[in-house]
């Protein structure tokens, strides 16, 4: 599906921001749900396409972690406890996630959570790209934009988060 005019909080905070962005809205309601099914709709490739997770870590007064891996991927928590010091670290069920974050998941994105208090990680498999395609913050719309303004606008931590093959 080609770019829209899809216009929403995400995209007129990344208007305010002069982030160079394109916007893209799929049928989220026909099945499309996964980053792969995302990727195929949008005509992207699937490693470009990116999800947006919320991880718990085992300490109280933590904050929720929203990590950002390629779509094709699988987070890998030993990885992510270490690279945010934690002893452990689980998934957050999708009625935790949507309660944390105010969002559906399926929608959830970094980029309408800045300032929000959480802590955000993007996979480095994210610099093999120059822009990559996240959530736009709601189910049906995605966001293709250059890593480096992701990273700068979520102070998002790059570090290795996918399990390898």
């Amino acid at each position: 599906m080609a770019a829209s005019e899809f216009k929403n909080n995400v995209t007129r905070f990344l208007d305010a921001q002069k982030v160079k962005y394109q916007a893209f809205t799929y049928d989220y309601d026909a099945g499309v749900h996964s980053a792969v099914e995302v990727a195929a709709a949008i005509g992207l490739p699937p490693g470009q396409v990116f999800k947006t997770l919320v991880a718990l870590a085992d300490e109280p007064n933590r904050k929720p972690l929203l990590v950002i891996i390629p779509g094709p991927d699988t987070l890998d928590l030993k990885l992510l406890a270490k690279a945010v010091n934690a002893k452990k670290v689980k998934m957050s069920t999708h009625e935790q996630a949507e309660k944390l974050t105010g969002l559906q998941t399926g929608g959830i994105s970094a980029l309408a959570l800045i300032n929000k208090g959480f802590d955000v990680y993007l996979d480095d498999q994210a610099n093999a790209f120059p822009t990559i395609a996240v959530s736009a913050g709601e189910r049906g719309a995605n966001i293709l934009l250059p890593v480096k303004d992701l990273v700068r606008l979520t102070r998002a931590r790059i570090v290795r988060l996918r399990e390898l093959e």
